[in-house]
């Protein structure tokens, strides 16, 4: 019974065995198969990407072009805004988007507040203006009433001045004549008389005449005496005394005269004034008055606003990305308030549109107006149209916070086509920008072309790989450079850079050709100047001590150079190193066979993306700090920095 039972155990356990053997062989062919497959897709994608990454050599024309981006504009456009000086809401406004011609309506605002406000206007130019009048005609009587007055003294000035002329041209001579007349008249009635009376004394004496006429003779002679002396009074009281009266008089007059001219005239040259500057007042009144009327009149024909040309309505809320004004980010609607000098809409003429975008500051030296572009616009992406160049900024723009060293000009360009495709303001396109063309010139893409310091180069297919080629290179755009030297057409080159184990063959740098010529002749490389960096090999130094002096450095390569235009090893000596201690290991930094006890010390290896030795770019320190070094070398643009202690 037990027999019967292992046996029967057994051929269930071979049976299993037999079962997981079938099973493993299938997992194993399986297996094969898949990888197999992968094998060969992966042969298929190395082929078809080798095909899909080459380009051949040709010759022809290509031009040279600016790729650029931006957004469209209109070339003019208009900014309405609300110049009611009161309160301003919107009765009515058309819709965004629509087209208007010139003269139809876009915009009416409640004028009612105005119109109270013209019509009190109106009530004030007319009382001003009655005001005005009134002072005018003030003006003019008093002006009337000085005239009068001053002519009415001049008159008797005129009187006063004929007056003395009369009495100093007639009645002061008529008077002086009369009384000397009468001195003379009575001086010789008086010798007559005198000689009469002497002769009747005679008479008297004969007894000729009697007592009694002798008397009368005598009475007669007394008599033409005293008129004599009254006569010579009367004379020189009028010489002394009347006829000087005569004339202060008449003069007094006269100067009474012109004295009472001033007078008036000073009087009413006041009242003059007086009543010019009330004209001048009322003047003023009248003109302001005027001009608030005419304030008014515009602020009325401010509320109906009307589209001064064809355009594109676009509501200026739209234009804003929010902001802290009432209005502001809000499409305007009726009832909407409008504050003094906002800007309610633009209208953008779309009969001629502009792409304005941005170039470089490198780049925008080559652009000039008039030169051809095409342009493409994201919302018609299928269709290039056809442009040239209306203006380039003549101030660059700054790349803001994000990048402050940007600089950027704005180009105008102006589109000749695609007025069909309803293009509109703020759309965003791309361009190219032509600016020049290369022809009949050997070319290839310029994503094939590699440089090294001054060397340029291209990788060329060669036993199964691919070898760095040398090229000399022209003129370029974005898609293809020029190729003057190195190349021939139908030539296959690379366009992207091959892996390591693809590469069998690599140029010699020029740091590499001249340490080799002069290893070649024996010469040792010329000492590093102050500021220059050695390129000296990583290893390890043999002895406790600092950077000893004269420490095996690198060829010179100034600051800032690539990896590659250094040579692998360094072996030039190096004089301008630095001490940090007394130097304690000594040996050949060459042959590894330095001698010296204490911890080993890391020599100054170089970086691949900066200048080797890891010593200071300052005058008289060198970068080729390294002692005696020991054991395993590597290349200097592979080795790793370390820091001396």
């Amino acid at each position: 019974m037990s027999t019967s039972k292992q046996q029967s155990n057994a051929r269930r356990s071979k049976r299993g065995q037999v079962s997981l053997a079938v099973v493993g062989v299938v997992i194993v062919a399986v297996l094969a198969i898949v990888v197999a497959a992968i094998v060969r897709m992966r042969a298929d994608a190395a082929d078809e990407r080798s095909v899909a990454d080459t380009a051949r050599v040709r010759k022809g024309v290509f031009d040279i072009t600016i790729p650029v981006s931006g957004e469209l504009a209109a070339l003019r456009q208009i900014e309405i805004r609300n110049k009611v000086d009161g309160r301003a809401v919107i009765n009515e406004i058309v819709a965004e988007g629509s087209n208007v011609e010139p003269g139809d309506v876009i915009l009416r605002l409640n004028d009612d507040e105005i119109k109270d406000k013209w019509r009190q206007a109106k009530d004030k130019v007319n009382t001003a203006n009655a005001s005005y009048v009134t002072a005018e005609a003030e003006l003019t009587n008093t002006k009337n009433e000085r005239d009068a007055e001053l002519a009415k003294a001049e008159a008797t000035i005129k009187l006063a001045d004929l007056a003395l002329k009369a009495w100093a041209s007639g009645e002061d001579p008529s008077k002086h004549q009369e009384l000397q007349l009468a001195l003379e008249t009575t001086e010789k009635d008086y010798t007559r008389l005198e000689e009469r009376f002497v002769e009747s004394a005679k008479l008297l004496e004969r007894k000729f005449i009697s007592l009694d006429e002798y008397k009368r003779d005598e009475i007669s002679m007394i008599e033409a005496r005293s008129k004599l002396a009254q006569a010579r009074l009367d004379l020189e009281a009028y010489e002394k005394y009347q006829s000087l009266h005569d004339r202060a008089e008449k003069e007094s007059d006269l100067e009474q005269a012109k004295l009472d001219r001033k007078s008036v005239e000073d009087k009413y040259k006041a009242m003059v004034q007086s009543a010019e500057i009330e004209v001048e007042s009322e003047k003023f009144q009248l003109e302001s008055a005027k001009d608030d009327l005419k304030r008014l009149d515009e602020q009325l024909t401010y509320c109906v606003v009307t589209a001064p040309a064809a355009g594109l309505v676009v509501y200026t809320a739209s234009t804003q990305q929010g902001g802290m004004g009432r209005n502001e980010g809000r499409p305007p609607v009726v009832g909407t308030e409008l504050s003094k000098n906002e800007s309610v809409m633009i209208l953008p003429d779309v009969s001629q549109i502009v792409a304005s975008v941005k170039v470089s500051e490198a780049r925008s030296g080559t652009i000039r107006p008039g030169q051809r572009a095409t342009i493409i616009s994201d919302a018609n992406p299928g269709r290039s149209l056809a442009g040239e160049v209306l203006s380039v900024g003549v101030l660059a723009e700054s790349g803001g916070w994000r990048d402050p060293n940007r600089r950027d000009y704005t180009v105008k360009i102006l589109l000749k086509d695609g007025y069909d495709l309803g293009l509109k303001p703020s759309m965003r396109c791309t361009a190219e920008i032509y600016v020049g063309r290369v022809s009949d010139a050997l070319h290839i893409p310029i994503q094939a072309v590699f440089r090294n310091g001054p060397l340029n180069y291209v990788y060329v297919p060669q036993g199964g790989g691919y070898a760095q080629k040398q090229v000399t290179v022209g003129r370029s755009s974005e898609l293809y450079i020029e190729v003057k030297e190195g190349l021939s057409e139908g030539d296959i080159v690379l366009l992207r850079e091959p892996a390591t184990e693809e590469i069998v063959y690599r140029l010699p740098t020029p740091k590499q050709e001249e340490k080799e010529l002069m290893a070649d002749i024996g010469e040792a490389p010329e000492a590093l100047p102050p500021g220059m960096r050695g390129n000296g090999q990583r290893g390890m130094q043999n002895g406790p001590g600092g950077i000893v002096p004269g420490g095996q450095g690198g060829d010179a390569v100034p600051e800032g150079a690539a990896s590659g235009d250094r040579p692998p090893r360094g072996d030039g000596t190096n004089p301008g190193g630095r001490r940090r201690g007394p130097p304690r290991g000594e040996g050949n930094n060459n042959d590894g066979s330095g001698t010296g006890g204490g911890d080993e010390q890391r020599g100054g290896g170089g970086r691949p993306d900066t200048s080797g030795g890891g010593g200071s770019p300052r005058p008289g320190v060198s970068a080729g700090d390294t002692g005696t070094s020991a054991g395993n070398t590597t290349p200097a643009n592979s080795a790793t920095p370390q820091k001396n202690d």
